[in-house]
């Protein structure tokens, strides 16, 4: 029998018999065995015995694939072979890869250990450290008879540009020949048709959830950007909103779209260098567009080199990322998201909960969410079984709720609004005020949205107000009840406790602030407002520079959110002008009145309570000019005097609790006399 290794003289092309109908990769693994069989028997030209179960190995694999077919027939580039089945994953890896025939070549001779454990015994038994890998001595004799050739295999393993998108793993430190030639993890198994990453890069797939973007697809921008990113041209589109994963979903969303698909990976610290070209190397062989996750908030984001990836990739961000280290110099196109209009946040209701389509339009104007946060919301409302009619609403409620809580720095507070109308003890002004903005909220679409009102102006959604009045007033209360007819949670601010003596931590603290309105949809009440947005004083120093720019940076975030946001303080006088006429509403709380007094005192002694027979609301309301939110402290001081004593809640008990009050707050107590 002839050896099929041996040259043959004859011009006969291989047999298309056997060869031609196996597997790509395993034929040119077989020719690859083949050329190691007679590279060694060359070197043992003299005595074959101490690899001659080697030998037997790697003869037997290339007969198995390649029959009687002589090992001369398969010169030539192997990259031709390789591309006969175009759709392979190594031709796939070959062509987006631009590989040249030494680095396919090294391709195939790491692959022989991850193929077959006897190829790894084998490559064991000759190498100096014992290792299961063959070494670049063995690649340089099989691969690169000439000194040029080993030249480039210096420089392929040696150099970033010859090892710009990293296959290759070896043992830095160790005399060049010496060392191992490895794969990166996930290379092999990717050929083989298994999808496996490298751990390191924490990549994930962020599902894709269009509900109502088929308005937003259809733009004329967004139109211009799906054509670049399926050209495939090396651009960085660039998509940002209010917070990160809407931007996330919006560029799954637009891939999809497009028929490509993505991946995602968070940037950080640990994306740099080889990490970060082998991210590049696994998205192009795998034809993915790479989704770049920016950390949210205004910190340092390290420069990500892309300068020579030739392929379209994506950068998330949120509004205060600083992307200026993303840009490089790649083309760049910016997609900023805004919240869907009002049509298509019905149809993304309907469509995502179509138990309660007849009430899209309602949930469109209370709950204009992204599509990705509505889907994880719904999912949360179906996990408690099938929705109740009649309960549906504040389900939903108490879902959003759920979603919008977590960790929040110092000063944030997410408040449950309990709050009913019928706890605010106010003029008739200033009650019929506070239920024209709430209104303003829910109609705001068919204004804005349907009639048009304000089109294209900044700042048009969303109803800014400003409380100003004495402690105890009910400011915080008023914020409370909109929130609670609303159906959303207040999220209470002070500003005094966020704004921060270290540059760049107040821009952190507020961007959290507007991160978990954004989610929850709550009612933002920024207490103190008078530390930000107080007169501006002349700029003497970097501190007061820094100052003026915290506050238009919460300007900017203000006029942009399309929610209810309420800000506090106890002087008017001290509220910037220029910042007044920003506002939709002003709200002035005077101390109350007699008759005001006298149903706050009423409204804070519950029905049951056991008062005695001396005690005389009106008496009190009269003589105590105090601010409901003294009342409502007195009220209950009063019960807790009456608990100790075991006994009914006297006038005497009130008329104690009032003096604390007025302890408190440094005022002079006015006796009254027992009776």
């Amino acid at each position: 029998m002839n050896n099929p290794l041996a040259n043959s003289s004859s011009s006969t092309q291989p047999d298309t018999g056997t060869p031609e109908k196996l597997p790509m990769l395993k034929r040119e693994l077989a020719i690859m065995a083949g050329r190691f069989a007679r590279l060694l028997r060359r070197r043992f030209a003299d005595d074959v015995s101490p690899v001659s179960v080697s030998l037997n190995f790697l003869e037997y694999r290339y007969r198995e694939a390649c029959g009687d077919t002589p090992l001369s027939d398969w010169q030539g580039d192997c990259r031709e072979r390789i591309a006969t089945d175009p759709q392979s994953p190594l031709n796939l890896l070959v062509q987006r890869l631009h590989l040249e025939l030494l680095q396919v070549e090294m391709l195939l001779v790491a692959g022989l250990a991850e193929e077959h454990e006897g190829y790894a015994d084998i490559f064991r038994s000759l190498h100096p450290g014992g290792l299961p890998r063959p070494t670049l001595g063995l690649v340089a004799q099989l691969l690169c008879p000439q000194g040029q050739q080993r030249a480039r295999l210096w420089e392929l393993i040696e150099s970033t540009a010859g090892n710009r998108f990293p296959l290759f793993t070896g043992d830095a430190g160790q005399p060049f020949f010496t060392r191992s030639l490895g794969l990166q993890e996930g290379i092999w198994p990717h050929l083989l048709g298994i999808e496996v990453w490298p751990e390191k890069l924490s990549i994930f797939f962020p599902e894709s959830v269009g509900a109502g973007l088929a308005a937003w697809l259809a733009e004329a921008e967004v139109r211009r950007a799906g054509q670049q990113l399926r050209g495939g041209r090396p651009i960085t589109l660039l998509v940002s909103g209010e917070v990160v994963e809407s931007a996330v979903n919006r560029a799954a969303v637009l891939c999809e779209h497009l028929g490509l698909r993505c991946c995602a990976v968070r940037v950080d610290a640990e994306l740099q260098g080889e990490n970060l070209r082998l991210l590049q190397a696994h998205c192009l062989m795998r034809g993915l567009v790479p989704l770049l996750v920016l950390p949210a908030g205004s910190g340092d984001i390290p420069a990500l080199d892309f300068c020579d990836y030739p392929a379209p990739l994506i950068v998330c961000a949120d509004g205060d990322s600083n992307t200026t280290a993303m840009m490089g110099r790649r083309p760049l196109q910016c997609l900023a998201i805004k919240t869907p209009g009002v049509s298509s946040l019905r149809a993304m209701w309907r469509q995502l909960l179509p138990e309660m389509a007849e009430q899209a339009e309602h949930l469109a104007a209370r709950y204009p969410f992204e599509p990705a946060q509505a889907k994880l919301v719904c999912a949360d409302l179906r996990s408690g079984g099938k929705l109740r009619a009649e309960s549906a609403m504040a389900e939903l409620a108490a879902a959003v709720r759920a979603r919008s809580a977590g960790s929040l720095a110092a000063g944030i507070q997410l408040i449950h609004a309990d709050a009913d109308w019928s706890q605010l003890v106010l003029p008739e002004e200033q009650l019929r005020q506070l239920q024209d903005a709430a209104s303003r909220l829910f109609l705001q679409s068919r204004v804005l949205d349907d009639w048009q009102f304000l089109r294209g102006r900044r700042g048009a959604r969303g109803v800014r107000m400003l409380f100003s009045g004495p402690p105890g007033t009910g400011k915080t209360l008023s914020a409370e009840v909109m929130a609670g007819a609303m159906g959303v949670d207040l999220l209470q601010v002070d500003l005094s406790r966020v704004v921060s003596k270290w540059i760049g931590e107040t821009e952190k603290n507020l961007a959290q602030v507007f991160a978990t309105a954004e989610n929850s949809r709550a009612v933002l009440f920024f207490d103190e407002a008078d530390v930000l947005f107080g007169k501006r004083t002349e700029v003497s120093d970097a501190h007061d520079r820094y100052a003026n720019l915290e506050t238009a940076y919460l300007l900017s975030r203000l006029e942009c959110y399309d929610g209810l946001a309420i800000l506090a303080t106890n002087y008017r006088q001290n509220i910037d002008t220029a910042f007044s006429r920003r506002l939709e509403f002003i709200i002035e709380f005077e101390e109350p009145g007699y008759r005001e007094r006298l149903r706050l005192w009423q409204c804070h002694i519950p029905e049951g309570a056991p008062l005695a027979e001396d005690v005389n609301f009106s008496e009190l309301a009269s003589q105590f000019p105090i601010v409901g939110g003294h009342i409502r402290n007195a009220a209950v001081s009063a019960a807790f005097f009456a608990a100790r004593e075991e006994s009914p809640i006297t006038r005497q008990n009130f008329f104690d609790a009032i003096r604390r009050e007025y302890e408190k707050s440094g005022k002079a107590y006015r006796e009254i006399s027992r009776r």
